[in-house]
């Protein structure tokens, strides 16, 4: 696994690049891994790592996320330690804390050593780590789909459907306590695309964190993105998202001005 890492480098990418996309690769081997394992008989692959991996969004990401779809599989301990012994057996040595924050439990992947092996760091204690991260309780209405992925490796995935997953990225935009570029980035990937969220999880996911039910469909939708853009500070944005950028021109587009005039054309 060291040299196949090692292979996706070239003289030309800074650091950075080099980190995101070795980052990149185990996420990539870890859904390999997990689907061997038939975890995603139980769960869905959802967020900004699954709109990369399986829709080509061109900003890396840094977190795993999944959400519960069915009751009665392993439970995730289990899932953390397959997830080990599948890496040890790639030749990748990693270490795994657990944590659970109400009903999200979480896996903090640790690969000592590993940054040094492949000339990013001087430093063998320096970690690169990856973070998985499983909702057990996630709102209702959510879609799924299942897809072969080829991505280094050949593999299958469950996953939200792209409207669910739009879904899910309004109500982080919306409601998440801190603003994250890595957000807004995304939202403006979905709107490029003329992506309509699916409503009912967008209620119901706002019902579930905030206590009450917006009605939000077609005919409010614009209103309800027009009132969210106001709380943004998209300098804050920018310096969020820029070191996940393939392309770093592409900062110019956090401008209020330009989504608000977007929203309008793409929403209106």
């Amino acid at each position: 696994m060291i040299e196949i890492i090692k292979q996706q480098f070239n003289k030309e990418m800074t650091g950075e690049d080099k980190l995101n996309r070795a980052r990149e690769l185990i996420q990539i081997l870890c859904l390999k891994i997990l689907d061997e394992k038939k975890a995603f008989e139980t769960m869905a692959f959802t967020g900004g790592t699954a709109l990369r991996i399986i829709f080509g969004v061109k900003r890396f990401s840094e977190d795993i996320d999944f959400s519960l779809v069915k009751k009665g599989g392993k439970s995730f301990s289990e899932v953390s330690e397959e997830l080990i012994k599948g890496l040890r057996l790639a030749g990748l040595q990693s270490e795994s804390q657990l944590k659970t924050v109400n009903t999200v439990h979480s896996a903090m992947l640790k690969f000592p050593g590993l940054l040094k092996e492949i000339g990013l760091s001087p430093l063998a204690s320096q970690n690169l780590s990856v973070k998985l991260e499983v909702d057990t309780n996630p709102p209702k209405g959510g879609n799924i789909q299942t897809r072969f992925i080829q991505k280094a490796y050949l593999f299958n995935v469950t996953h939200f459907d792209l409207p669910s997953m739009y879904a899910t990225k309004l109500h982080a935009c919306r409601y998440r306590k801190y603003i994250k570029g890595r957000d807004f980035y995304d939202f403006i990937w979905y709107m490029s695309n003329k992506t309509m969220p699916n409503f009912t999880l967008l209620n119901n996911a706002i019902e579930q964190t905030q206590g009450e039910n917006p009605g939000i469909d077609k005919s409010n939708f614009k209103n309800f993105l027009f009132q969210g853009i106001e709380r943004v500070d998209f300098k804050e944005a920018r310096k969020d998202v820029e070191r996940f950028l393939e392309d770093k021109s592409e900062l110019r587009l956090f401008d209020a001005k330009l989504i608000k005039n977007s929203i309008e054309s793409v929403y209106g």
